[in-house]
């Protein structure tokens, strides 16, 4: 199975991207977890962009805030497919992250997630994944079935206690 790395820009970073971590954990997918800034390590990004493929990862994900060329600079130096997570850290409120996140050059495609979206990140990665994993396809389709009986036995709940609810 290929891994999925997941690079954060900061140690800063890694309560945002923990729940990546954990979903592909939970989805028994490898993963790596690095800290490699574009602005301050430019030359170990694009090393580990090069080299990913030959490491045996399939996906890329990005994390980084304020200016977030992070994943911008590994898409710049990989054929993989690169996840970005804009991190909430400044005082736009990540809205300068997502902009600088989302808005690549022709030809140099990044998938962006909400901000601070790392869980949907690494699901997104498992997705990519899936397609050439059966067995992977189908944890990824037990966690949407998980989901969506979640939300039902909550709508049951509500049906419950709406009485009481409305009541407080």
């Amino acid at each position: 199975m290929k891994k999925v790395a997941i690079i954060m820009g900061s140690d800063s970073d890694l309560n945002a991207v923990k729940p990546a971590a954990l979903m592909l954990r939970k989805l028994e997918i490898p993963f790596v977890m690095r800290i490699i800034s574009a602005h301050r390590t430019p030359e170990a990004a694009a090393r580990f962009a090069r080299e990913a493929a030959d490491e045996g990862f399939g996906v890329l994900i990005a994390a980084a805030g304020k200016a977030a060329h992070l994943a911008g600079a590994l898409a710049a130096n990989t054929p993989l497919p690169v996840i970005g997570i804009p991190i909430k850290s400044s005082t736009l409120d990540g809205l300068d992250a997502l902009l600088s996140t989302v808005q690549m050059p022709s030809g140099m495609p990044v998938a962006t997630v909400a901000i601070d979206g790392a869980q949907n990140a690494a699901i997104l990665a498992a997705q990519i994944l899936a397609l050439s994993d059966g067995a992977l396809a189908g944890r990824v389709q037990a966690l949407r079935a998980e989901q969506t009986k979640k939300v039902i036995e909550k709508d049951e709940q509500l049906q419950k206690d709406i009485e009481k609810i409305l009541e407080a």
